[in-house]
């Protein structure tokens, strides 16, 4: 029998695919890379995979690069040709190094090999996921939102002949195999070329497991007003379940274009897919390290400057949304949400949650929804929705039907996405009955659990709630008690850690300062702008303006001083000019006291806060009419996170008595109204010394002409 010899073509494909495999053997040989420095030889890393079952080595492209720039820029633009090559080389190498006395591997076990590090132009998102990428391989990052179920996926079967005693044997490929094959066809063998049935062995088959999940762009980047992005990404063998609906991923495959059997014979667009040869979950902190500020050694200084002050926990609180008038109180508490307490996983599975979940319930028109959206820009990562527009399962996780398939899918909602970020929901008593229960959980365990259709799951949930409500009349009638005025029920109330009523107080005094206030920002101008000039043709002068500042610390930090802008202030006792933090530096100092400080309780805090629990349980004496929100366990939980996040701000390590007394002033501010302004007024008279005694008293006076309105 004579063997016909390959085409010349064929010959110098498998000349240069010998030559690829050559070089990358070479480069896994080598100890002098940047990877093998690092993380030692990769001789040494084949053996450390083989000891835990892995079968996926991760090369970093950086040592790649290194090694052999040309090299490299080839696996970007041609993986489909050097991918296979380098996991021939990796084969090769894993049957070479491994002692077969230790460990059995047969010829059919596929080994893999995934790519980190920097990608350059390659490195997109979905939004800017373009047709240029087709065929190249790009590492992209976003959120899971859905997850199908893992199906098996036929490789090669195994067929018997009965009569001829003889076994056959099939490969299958499709679009999405490794490699750039050609695809073969989907159906199993029934009988031979002689027409003889044939028996599938299915023991002797080979199936790898599949799964798919869609990729959306981050919430916080996504641009307002457009409907975000999402790619779906094909998992196999090893990959799957590596990660669930909500979970902030990076995935480097190759982006691939696939025929649409759904299109119609005169279309000529094809649905695409990313080939993941890596998946890697990015930070569990806030916003998964990618809506986390960048942080210098300037700001870490200027932080811990700040953090020394004696009053650093106003100055933060009269930073937040300055264009709001008043609400001091709820300032404060907007801040202690965003700072948070501490996260507790005891060893005996009990979760504590450290999340603050903050209510306003008012009068229209007293910026509830002013203060949530200001949250939304301030909050790492933040999402919005609204009582009307959400469904229950929009906000938990929702099971689907997969079009082409018809399986069924997992899809996050929108407490999901917002895994250690907030959660702002408006229009909180529009919601119906049956929707509001399904948050329940979500508030207190932080988990959703999923049992429809056969799927039963828990999907993490660590979020804080801020939702803004209406009383059941449309203005809160003071006459009536808090339950009456407030349509949610006490089960729900108990999961907020404060409560707000927010009345709209008729006053002459007052609402001659909020007009004051409201026409000194509509005549606000911005610098570098003329009167009367449109905006939009001077945004780069703005940007000028604000480059040439006086590099001081002052500068870097506080914002300058307008009269307009920053009316509602207060002043300081010797009349200076108050500092109002810039909205970039709030952001890096909020960042950074939520994820680096975790304080602890001392035992002077633990019995204020037992002391103050107590006296809120037993107090048979207060006007009950006057208490927003039932004092439960969880009252007492309220105070210790009240007393984490004001620890917080001043960046220590320790709870102390003061702490827990600010905690507590706001706990009451928000349960009562007038009850707490005398002995707040009474506490800050003690504490001032005598020479400063009057002026505190008529600071305390003209506060609680303040706060008035929003009790």
């Amino acid at each position: 029998m004579t063997t016909l010899a390959p085409p010349p073509q064929q010959q110098l494909n498998d000349e240069a695919n010998d030559d690829n495999v050559r070089f990358f053997t070479e480069f896994l040989d080598s100890e002098n890379v940047q990877g093998a420095r690092e993380h030692g030889s990769y001789k040494s890393q084949i053996n450390g995979l083989l000891a835990t079952g892995q079968r996926r080595l991760i090369v970093s492209i950086d040592a790649l690069r290194q090694y052999n720039r040309p090299m490299t820029d080839n696996l970007l633009n041609s993986p489909g040709e050097f991918i296979p090559a380098f996991e021939k080389a990796f084969t090769e190498m894993v049957k070479t190094v491994v002692d077969p006395t230790i460990y059995t591997i047969s010829d059919e076990q596929p080994f893999y090999v995934g790519f980190r590090g920097s990608f350059g132009d390659n490195h997109v998102n979905p939004r800017t996921l373009r047709s240029m990428y087709l065929g190249k391989l790009v590492c992209i990052e976003g959120i899971v939102t859905r997850c199908s179920l893992v199906r098996p996926k036929v490789v090669r079967s195994i067929h018997y002949a009965e009569k001829t005693k003889k076994h056959f044997a099939r490969d299958y490929r499709d679009a999405i195999s490794p490699g750039n094959p050609i695809p073969t066809g989907a159906v199993y063998p029934t009988e031979d070329d002689s027409g003889n049935p044939l028996v599938t062995e299915f023991g002797y088959s080979t199936y790898r497991d599949h799964q798919t999940i869609s990729i959306q762009e981050m919430p916080e980047r996504a641009p307002a007003g457009q409907l975000p992005r999402s790619v779906d990404v094909v998992l196999d063998d090893d990959l799957v379940d590596r990660a669930k609906p909500g979970d902030r991923v990076s995935i480097v495959g190759i982006y691939r274009s696939l025929g649409n059997r759904n299109a119609n014979q005169t279309s000529s667009t094809f649905r695409t897919v990313i080939l993941c040869s890596d998946i890697s979950l990015l930070s569990t902190k806030a916003g998964g390290g990618i809506a986390s500020p960048t942080i210098t050694d300037q700001d870490i200084r200027n932080i811990h400057q700040l953090a020394k002050k004696r009053n650093v926990f106003d100055t933060l609180s009269q930073s937040l949304a300055p264009s709001i008038w008043g609400h001091e109180y709820i300032k404060k508490a907007v801040l202690m949400m965003l700072l948070g307490g501490v996260e507790k996983n005891l060893d005996n599975g009990t979760h504590i949650r450290g999340d603050i979940n903050l209510l306003m319930v008012g009068d229209p028109s007293t910026a509830k929804s002013q203060i949530l959206r200001y949250v939304l820009g301030i909050a790492p990562l933040a999402i919005a929705t609204t009582g009307r527009g959400s469904s229950g399962v929009g906000l938990t996780a929702a099971v689907t039907s997969d079009k082409e398939t018809g399986e069924r899918k997992l899809e996050a909602g929108a407490m999901v996405l917002a895994d250690r970020g907030v959660v702002c929901i408006d229009e909180f008593d529009k919601m119906s009955d049956i929707d509001r229960v399904a948050i329940h959980e979500v508030m207190e365990q932080q988990t959703v659990t999923v049992a429809k259709a056969g799927i039963h799951t828990s999907l993490n949930a660590r979020c804080s709630v801020v939702a803004a409500a209406n009383p059941i009349y449309g203005q809160y009638d003071l006459s009536k008690d808090p339950a009456k005025n407030i349509a949610l029920p006490d089960s729900l109330l108990s999961r907020f850690d404060l409560l707000f009523v927010v009345t709209d107080t008729m006053e002459e005094s007052r609402d001659r300062m909020i007009s004051e206030h409201v026409l000194g920002m509509h005549r606000y101008i911005p610098v570098g702008l003329e009167e009367g000039a449109p905006i939009r043709e001077q945004v780069d002068e703005i940007m000028d303006a604000d480059t040439n500042e006086q590099d001081t610390n002052d500068d870097d930090i506080y914002e300058k001083f307008n009269r307009l802008l920053h009316a509602n202030v207060q002043q300081t006792s010797n009349n200076a000019k108050p500092k109002i933090l810039k909205s970039t530096f709030l952001k890096k100092y909020l960042y950074y006291a939520k994820n680096r400080i975790t304080p602890t309780l001392t035992k002077r805090a633990t019995d204020t806060i037992i002391n103050e629990y107590t006296s809120l349980r037993n107090d048979k004496d207060e006007d009950t009419r006057k208490k927003t929100a039932p004092v439960t366990a969880r009252t007492l939980e309220t105070l210790i996170r009240l007393s984490t996040s004001h620890a917080k701000a001043r960046l220590s390590e320790k709870v102390e008595d003061k702490d827990a007394k600010a905690a507590a002033e706001v706990l009451r501010v928000a349960m009562f109204k007038e009850v707490v302004r005398k002995s707040k007024a009474k506490k800050r008279r003690t504490a001032v010394s005598d020479n400063e005694e009057s002026e505190e008293e008529s600071d305390s006076e003209m506060e609680e002409d303040v706060i008035e309105p929003q009790k």
